[in-house]
């Protein structure tokens, strides 16, 4: 038999995101309970033990919305059990947990590729302790993913109406887009991305496949180590370009994309010998996150100025928005992904609504402004 529901007091709000906790380890189940069970805005109504038993207890509970699903498990693991929790629930999100290894970083991505809606990197038993950035991270990923996923129901339910009011009054992301023809000629390109950054990533450079070859490519995606590793091989398959972790002090050479290593900020700098060169730094984390996109867009800005284009893709939070002021000074671009098509639109959102975008943008439609303003 799975692990019964939990039984909690009644949450302090009236609206909970209703949570069900799947790992074979008892220890690390009640760990990740009392973690949520801690936030007014959580309720973690199940556990279970394995994918079989997820299965089950899902069936009986269909109005549970997260599934934080670990990897490793007996009898049913979480990769196979994956795509039938998504089936059983359309529309249920599921954070793929797993402890820090290049193996369960090979398949969190695949298990991304499937649908689920994030990852986060599981503390083993022995470091339960000193998991506190752990338990910040997955409490704020529950929340930005269950508040997105909200949002959609809401609106694909909501009947049809008729604008009552000007453009001035739509969202942000529905704002008329302005002409190509406003953006600089680019010599860099600058990415920042979180929560659904890694398919979005992905996507975005199938679109620019094999036509990076001018200008160098900067990627900040918040990523623990090995998680970054295999993060740039799926890019490089997808751009069919050279994308690796950035080393600190190579010379920055057009046509080759560098990604931030986990735990590590990336940034630029330029050399005595003309030459720009990438550094690696472990100065402390910046909007809880490192590697960050600020260092790496205040750098960047510093170095290229206005030939810099930026782009922010789906992520919780605001990293990158002081680094696009920045790059927005120095006379360079930004451009942010739209509401419609982010997991969660937290990065874009911020830097759109202080009106540092150039343009807001469906993420299809990416690769074609990027292609224009490094052309």
């Amino acid at each position: 038999m799975g692990t019964p529901p939990f039984t909690t007091s009644p949450p302090a709000s009236p609206h909970p995101v209703r949570v069900l906790i799947v790992d074979d380890s008892a220890t690390i189940r009640g760990f990740i309970a009392r973690t949520l069970r801690a936030d007014p805005e959580i309720l973690v109504v199940a556990s279970a033990a394995d994918g079989q038993m997820a299965i089950d207890v899902l069936r009986k509970h269909p109005d549970i919305e997260i599934i934080v699903l670990d990897i490793e498990m007996p009898d049913m693991d979480g990769l196979t059990a994956l795509p039938i929790l998504l089936k059983t629930v359309p529309g249920v999100q599921v954070i793929m947990a797993s402890t820090l290894t290049l193996r369960n970083a090979e398949i969190s991505f695949k298990a991304l590729a499937l649908g689920a809606a994030d990852y986060v990197p599981k503390p083993s038993a022995r470091d339960l302790g000193s998991a506190t950035e752990f338990q910040r991270e997955l409490n704020e990923k529950i929340k930005a993913i269950a508040r997105a996923a909200r949002k959609g129901r809401r609106e694909a339910t909501a009947p049809t109406t008729i604008p009552s009011s000007s453009a001035a009054q739509s969202p942000v992301s529905s704002l008329p887009l302005p002409p190509v023809s406003i953006m600089e000629r680019a010599d860099a390109l600058a990415i920042a991305s979180s929560t659904g950054g890694p398919q979005a990533l992905v996507e975005m450079f199938k679109g620019l496949a094999g036509k990076l070859a001018r200008v160098p490519v900067f990627v900040t995606q918040h990523m623990p180590p090995s998680f970054t590793t295999i993060l740039a091989q799926n890019i490089a398959k997808a751009a069919g370009t050279p994308c690796y972790e950035a080393v600190d002090g190579e010379t920055v050479k057009p046509g080759v994309i560098y990604v931030a290593p986990g735990h590590f900020h990336l940034i630029v700098e330029a050399a005595a010998t003309g030459a720009n060169v990438v550094r690696i730094t472990q100065s402390p984390p910046e909007n809880f996150c490192r590697p960050s996109a600020d260092p790496m867009f205040r750098s960047l800005a510093s170095i290229y100025g206005r030939k810099l284009l930026g782009v922010v893709l789906t992520g919780m939070g605001s990293d990158g928005k002081a680094g696009a002021e920045q790059i927005v000074a120095a006379g360079g671009q930004i451009l942010a992904q739209d509401e419609a098509t982010c997991v969660v639109w937290g990065m874009p959102r911020a830097v759109a609504e202080a009106k540092l975008a150039k343009a807001v943008l469906p993420l299809p439609q990416l690769p074609l402004y990027i292609l224009r303003a490094i052309a």
